[in-house]
């Protein structure tokens, strides 16, 4: 991984978190316990502060960043997909992010929400807990099921396990 201090703001990063070599991470970020950040992944806390809870998913290639002064913090047991942005926005526990969407500033996403692949959070908005939220601007379309959570629990906890996994099992092929 590569870790930077900037004017001074050190990331900080749960021990028992795994970060990609190629993922970066710079200034005012922390990283919570069993943290998985993927390949690409870049968390900027350069001038503004970022904050991951525990048990989170930041997946291939997404980007968080915040303004000047403001924030961006996703909560614990949360899945951000591959190539989402989070940008000044909060991300409450247990939801989900699809591949491609975009949080933008000031947004708020509820506790165990579902965001689709590619939607836009708009600034300002906010997705109620438990809701399904699909689209530009995205627009809640229904309610998260019981067994929506069950199978995300599963998923999220795949996730999880991957802390341990790559520790313990990925290794570099030499050419």
């Amino acid at each position: 991984m590569t870790v930077y201090v900037f004017e001074g703001r050190v990331p900080e990063i749960d021990p028992s978190a795994f970060v990609f070599d190629n993922a970066t991470i710079i200034g005012s970020v922390k990283v919570g316990a069993g943290v998985w950040i993927g390949p690409g992944a870049v968390l900027r806390g350069d001038y503004g502060d970022i904050k991951i809870g525990g048990y989170t998913a930041v997946e291939d290639n997404c980007v968080l960043h915040a303004r000047p002064g403001e924030y961006t913090e996703v909560g614990e047991h949360v899945t951000l997909g591959h190539a989402c942005i989070v940008h000044t926005g909060r991300v409450e526990d247990w939801a989900t992010v699809g591949m491609g969407a975009v949080v933008s500033d000031f947004a708020r996403v509820g506790r165990w929400s579902a965001i689709g692949e590619g939607a836009v959070v708009k600034g300002r908005s906010e997705i109620p807990a438990e809701s399904i939220a699909v689209g530009v601007p995205a627009k809640v379309t229904g309610t998260v099921s019981e067994e929506y959570k069950r199978i995300w629990t599963e998923y999220k906890q795949n996730y999880n396990s991957f802390c341990r996994r790559y520790r313990e099992g990925l290794s570099v092929v030499k050419a």
